[in-house]
């Protein structure tokens, strides 16, 4: 409690309610983070006790994070029944990352245009870490190393565009290609993909600095569409099997 000009100040209800919602944004950081990792699987339960015990926090932070997490489709809550990963179909899943591709294929175009110097050196630096994760022989430190700096790769490009709307769109659009490439069954996704995945990045960044607008975004969308047949590869065709005769999630 605090003091001013003699009268004492309580902790009112804007200030309960306000660290609870300090409390559930850093839960939802920590729980996102999990599932772009993969921690949790398509479609498990995600006890709110649980969670509770393990943040040691009351229940209204968990819920406030696991709201956010199902605006951004990657929690389902059922009322009366309670709150899980989602799942999605191999439909869906394809049907995204065509849609996904041809968002960051945009935005790849129109940085060709706009890029930097400066910019163009940090997509190389970032691309060398990329190229030395080829030479390490844990296949998790692969995945994980590749799902960061991948990240970062494309985040840079998202920055060449100089356009805030496109970048924020693709950006929410990356939490759920992480998502969904990490759940599709295998532990470490993508880990035996870094030959291709390198040199996928080359011939944008080749694009990018020769202005290649064209070229910028056909490699790109080349690179994220390719995305799906690395995931039948890796977990078998069922994963992505565009067969599918329905968008609906499975029950």
């Amino acid at each position: 409690m605090t003091m001013t000009g003699g009268f004492e100040l309580r902790p009112g209800l804007g200030d309960a309610r306000s660290s609870s919602v300090r409390l559930g944004s850093m839960i939802y950081v920590q729980i996102k983070e999990q599932l772009l990792e993969g921690t949790y699987a398509a479609g498990q339960r995600l006890q709110v006790e649980a969670l509770k015990s393990q943040f040691q926090v009351s229940k209204q932070p968990v819920m406030e994070a696991l709201r956010r997490l199902s605006g951004e489709g990657l929690v389902d809550i059922i009322p009366q029944v309670g709150c899980e990963v989602c799942r999605y179909s191999p439909q869906e899943v394809v049907d995204f990352f065509r849609f996904f591709a041809g968002m960051e294929g945009i935005l790849a175009e129109v940085a060709a245009d706009r890029r930097t110097e400066a910019q163009l050196q940090q997509l190389e630096q970032v691309e060398s870490l990329i190229a030395d994760l080829r030479g390490e022989a844990d296949a998790d430190r692969r995945s994980h190393g590749y799902r960061v700096h991948n990240r970062q790769f494309h985040a840079i490009v998202h920055e060449m565009s100089r356009s805030t709307i496109m970048a924020a769109t693709c950006e929410r659009m990356f939490d759920l290609s992480d998502f969904l490439i990490n759940t599709t069954g295998t532990h470490t996704p993508l880990s035996d993909a870094l030959d291709g995945r390198h040199a996928d990045h080359e011939r944008i960044i080749a694009a990018l600095r020769s202005h290649d607008g064209a070229a910028a975004r056909r490699e790109i969308e080349r690179h994220i569409s390719g995305t799906v047949d690395i995931i039948r590869l890796e977990a078998g065709p069922s994963a992505v099997d565009k067969k599918t005769p329905n968008g609906a999630r499975p029950a």
